[in-house]
């Protein structure tokens, strides 16, 4: 029997879907909420699963506040069990050129840190205690680790939402930088909580890297035929994994009772690790959850003109 609901943004591939997958195979008591930009796409996952009648799919377009706003009504409208998680998953890479938000703002932070931002602002009145929030970061995020990745390059939220024209666009620094925006939030989403004194615990989840993901769908066709098919082959390698794998660790944070009332970590997979020297930045973290406000106080006095 269904009685507690958890929220899987980006629920129709991937990491979502396999995190989905296994939250509905350990446990009955749960009910998904697929929060999707494409509803049919997410009805094709949701048949996927063979359990329809424990998952509803919920139109989201995070690169839109004012979606986010709607997909909050929808759930408060619908008859549901009461919401215990929120799973921040989806994410993208914008790696030709700049690209914008239906806001204004930088395509990669907007939906990778601002759109999930505003997701559980929305939400976090109709969470049930407990609750757990788990918000999907990456290694990458982290310069001392090896990852091929370019280091991120935190100036200001300001800058990071609205970057100047004159600046050379690098798509793969962009999704860094979000994924230590990500970890920078989880962490101060944790201290306005009181550290789960609220009953709600907030961590991030590192996934490892996940080749066959779609995050290489902007990359270029040689970059998306290595992905698909070199990429496979360094599964040896530690924290290279497959969404089937990294989707049952992200599952276990979300449900399993050896994770109640931790919070404030960040994991690897399932194994608790420090990350960036720059994610424990409280004064970063602090400009990063004050310019978000900002962003969702604008865009809402605007709509509302």
């Amino acid at each position: 029997m269904n009685t507690r609901t958890a929220i899987i943004t980006g629920a129709n591939a991937g990491l979502g879907l396999e995190c989905a997958r296994a939250l509905l195979a350990e446990d009955p008591s749960w009910h998904l909420v697929f929060a999707v930009r494409d509803v049919r796409r997410g009805t094709d996952a949701v048949a996927q699963t063979g359990q329809p009648q424990r998952c509803t799919v919920l139109e989201l377009d995070l690169a839109s506040l004012q979606s986010v706003r709607a997909f909050a009504g929808k759930l408060r409208a619908a008859s549901l069990p009461p919401v215990h998680a929120i799973v921040c998953n989806a994410g993208l890479q914008v790696v030709s050129g700049t690209e914008l938000t239906a806001d204004g703002v930088e395509m990669t932070f907007g939906v990778n840190h601002l759109g999930h931002y505003a997701l559980v602002r929305e939400v976090l009145d109709v969470l049930a205690h407990p609750a757990r929030i788990v918000i999907v970061a990456s290694g990458t995020h982290d310069p001392a680790k090896f990852t091929g990745m370019p280091k991120p390059n935190y100036t200001t939220a300001e800058h990071l939402a609205h970057p100047d024209e004159s600046d050379s666009p690098d798509g793969r620094r962009r999704y860094t930088t979000s994924k230590l925006c990500n970890v920078l939030y989880a962490y101060e989403l944790d201290r306005r909580l009181g550290g789960g004194a609220e009953g709600i615990t907030v961590n991030a989840f590192d996934p490892g890297l996940m080749p066959g993901s779609g995050l290489a769908r902007d990359y270029s066709r040689i970059g998306q035929l290595a992905w698909r098919y070199v990429f496979p082959v360094l599964r040896v390698l530690p924290n290279v994994n497959s969404t089937r794998a990294s989707g049952a660790r992200l599952a276990a944070l979300v449900s399993d009772p050896r994770f109640a009332g931790v919070t404030g970590t960040y994991f690897e997979g399932e194994h608790p690790i420090r990350s960036s020297a720059d994610s424990y930045d409280r004064a970063k973290a602090r400009d990063l959850w004050e310019t978000s406000e900002r962003l969702l106080t604008l865009q809402s006095a605007e709509h509302q003109d």
